[in-house]
């Protein structure tokens, strides 16, 4: 048996690890927690590490599961493959990421990093170039922006500011 590669339709690795599981194929889908602005909100989630790809464990031969049924399925675009054969993936790989998904878990990648350069998108500040410091832990952010030749630090709503580059 070996691992191969599933793209999914925009969105919907989980529905397609849900319906291939459901019809008895292995897969695999590597995650990691997350912030994301969500209404406005910085909000924690489960986000997939390879958007739009998942891995599913498949036989080859007589005694094989059938592979058609993969195509068919609800949030699957397609197997990936190069030429004519099915892209595999290194066993060694899938288990690394297997191992290291705990620790994916446990610290959530954040938003937005100390030091950071980001630029105000709302407000009378809009369009200013800001430097990321902290959360303030009430759901806003503390910035240093630029005012009249100091570093200035205020706190803005996370939905406020824009990454640059």
């Amino acid at each position: 048996m070996n691992w191969y590669l599933i793209h999914t339709k925009p969105r919907q690795e989980k529905v397609a690890l849900q319906n291939l599981e459901q019809q008895g194929y292995e897969c695999y889908l590597p995650t990691l927690m997350a912030e994301k602005l969500r209404q406005g909100e910085v909000a924690i989630g489960c986000e997939p590490l390879f958007p739009r790809y998942l891995f599913i464990h498949l036989d080859k031969g007589d005694s094989a599961k059938s592979w058609s049924p993969i195509r068919f399925t609800k949030g699957v675009s397609r197997l990936v493959v190069f030429g004519n054969e099915p892209a595999k993936v290194d066993d060694r790989l899938v288990e690394l990421l297997r191992s290291q998904g705990q620790m994916r878990e446990s610290q959530p990648l954040r938003l937005f990093t100390s030091g950071e350069r980001l630029q105000l998108v709302d407000g009378a500040f809009a369009g200013v170039d800001a430097i990321y410091q902290m959360s303030d832990g009430e759901g806003r952010v503390m910035v240093l922006i630029e005012m009249l030749s100091k570093s200035v630090r205020m706190s803005v709503s996370p939905s406020n500011l824009r990454k640059l580059g």
